[in-house]
This record gives C-alpha cells, structure tokens and sequence, in this order.
C-alpha cells in the first residue's frame, strides 16, 4: 500500500493515528454527519492503510506499531461503518489475545481487553470469515469475558475505576444475565466515582457516557440517523465541558525524582494539575526538565531530566496515580514520586 498523509484531517505526525482516525470514524456516525460523505470515504481508507500497517508490523515485531488498545479501536470502527475487516487483521487481535498480551507481566489491561472484546464481537456478526477462525473468535470473547469478571474488586470496580466504563459495555454488549449482578455494582462504583469528580477527562466521558444509557460502542452501528435528522426533538444538545480553574490560594507539593537529585517544594495555586505542577518546577527549578507526548488521553510523560523510558506517577508512601498528568490534581502537602519503571 502507497503511504497517505493524515494532514488534512488534523492529524500531527508523529501522533498515533490509528486511535485518532477510529475516534473521527465513529465521531463521525454516531453524529449523524453525512454532509461530506468524500471525508468519510478518505477516513475509512485510512483506517484500512493503518490497520494493514500495524498488522504488517505485528507479523515482522511481534506487537503493534501503536498499542493492541489502539488496534481494537480501529477494527471496532470498520466494523461499526460496515466496513468487512480483513481476516489476517482480525486473527492477530485473536493470537493476542490467546497469547495473553493484553497487559505487563501477569496483571492484564481491562481496558485493553475490553475494547477488543468489542472489536472481536462486532466482526463476529460478519459470516465471511473462516469457520476455524470464527471458533477462535467465540473463545477469545469468552475468555476476555472471563479475565474482566474476574477482575472486579471488593468496590465494583472492573480493573480500576477508569477501566470500569470499558468493561461495562463489554459485558452489556454481551447481554448476559448471568453478569447483570457484576455490571450493577460495577455501575454504582462508576456513579459514586462521578459524585467525587473523577471524571473530568473528556476521553473518560466518552467511555463513560454510553453505559449510564445502558449502550455500548456497538450501538454506534444501529445509529438511525434518519429518524433523528427528520425530528430536531431527538438531536441531542452538545453541552459544554468548562475548565477547572485554579483556586486563588497557593499549596506546596513536594515533586521527587528517584534515582537522581531532585527532590524539591513546588508552590502552584490549588486545584493545579500535576502537569501544571511539572511546567512550573520547569520554570523555577534548573535542575528539573520534562517533555511529554500527545496520545488519545491526553499528555503522556515520556522525559525527565533528559532521561527518556516509561515514568510511573506515584504519590507517597507508593500509591500509583490512575490518572494523567493533565487529570491528577495533588493536594497541599502531597509528595509526588517520579519513578523510571519498565514496561
């Protein structure tokens, strides 16, 4: 295949474009937006070139060029435009699975299992596919189903609180009624988690959205759009997601970076984020640099100190932090810990 520039639909390079593509893909049909049907015709093409190129890289690596989330994501998106996915893309996302890659070392990613769970029971309802493929399919769904069931901690939580809304739709997709107990106090987890202003991020949102309706990302697919365009009643208002803003008063957050010498007081307006936090000892401190990429969730911290690798936020004594840089929020007098780890 001939490579493609993702310019034109406001993708940066060096971004991981096969989640950001799938995001606009599904975007783009659950809202009903036919009025430049050529813009979605160059998405899906898109979407084809990138899912080829990370099977390619797959087959010759052994993992993804993005992330096995990001290639779920992509065949989830085909498959709710009614696009047929390629056989050899959908066995890989299978081999992964049965090869229990979804995850570091012996803990499993819920998340990750459950957007391929999506993927894989979406491609299922095509009868294209090989029959031997088709039996590998129904045992990976089983056995997604299984790990995220089993997953669920003594708060309802499936994984952590921000794998939860994932994992809902999953087993909601399924419709099992044997999981209805485990999805009702996954979902009360989720709704006392929304009165303690968890979820601000706006990606989260989106995941969280469909399961207080009950839907999952597969219902993008049975979107009538018809209905809804001949009856303005049904489109729904786009509310407005307003910024946090910092308070007026002032905290001190202690920022430690194991394994060099840097341990020091930031003083930052309350309700700062720790990225707000990092851009600030940046600024006052010279001993202290940090760089960042852009992915689905927001700014991911790749450097500190011009070491480059995989930065665990923690908080002490040696809490890890389940949000991002951009979404954690510390308190006066917290200590944040900066830890080089490994994948």
């Amino acid at each position: 295949m001939e490579a493609m520039s993702t310019s034109r639909l406001g993708i940066k390079e060096g971004e991981p474009k096969t989640g950001l593509i799938a995001l606009q893909l599904m975007a783009q049909k659950v809202s009903c937006d036919d009025t430049n049907p050529s813009v979605r015709n160059r998405l899906i093409t898109h979407m084809k070139y990138h899912l080829h190129k990370e099977k390619e890289n797959i087959a010759q690596n052994g993992k993804p060029l993005s992330n096995l989330y990001q290639y779920s994501l992509g065949i989830l998106a085909m498959c709710i435009n009614e696009k047929f996915v390629d056989r050899h893309v959908v066995h890989k996302l299978v081999l992964a699975e049965e090869q229990n890659q979804f995850g570091h070392g012996e803990s499993i990613s819920v998340d990750t299992e459950a957007m391929a769970g999506m993927a894989l029971l979406c491609v299922k309802r095509f009868n294209n596919y090989p029959r031997e493929l088709v039996s590998h399919i129904k045992k990976s769904v089983k056995s997604i189903k299984d790990k995220i069931v089993a997953s669920q901690n003594t708060e309802g939580e499936l994984g952590n609180l921000y794998s939860t809304p994932l994992a809902v739709q999953f087993l909601s997709a399924l419709g099992s009624r044997k999981d209805k107990d485990t999805c009702s106090k996954a979902i009360a987890s989720l709704i006392d988690g929304m009165k303690e202003g968890q979820f601000s991020n706006p990606m989260m949102m989106s995941q969280l959205m469909p399961v207080l309706f009950h839907k999952s990302y597969l219902d993008v697919a049975n979107v009538d759009c018809e209905s809804i365009i001949n009856n303005p009643l049904l489109i729904p208002s786009v509310p407005t997601l307003h910024d946090i803003v910092v308070g007026e008063e002032f905290i001190h957050v202690r920022l430690v970076v194991e394994g060099q010498n840097f341990n020091e007081m930031i003083e930052v307006p309350s309700r700062s984020s720790l990225l707000d936090i990092l851009k600030t000892a940046q600024k006052q401190k010279s001993k202290f640099s940090f760089e960042t990429k852009n992915t689905l969730y927001g700014p991911y911290l790749t450097t500190v100190n011009n070491v480059g690798g995989y930065w665990q936020l923690l908080k002490e004594p040696n809490i890890s932090l389940l949000q991002g840089i951009s979404d954690y929020r510390p308190e006066d007098g917290e200590t944040i810990i900066l830890r080089l780890g490994s994948f």
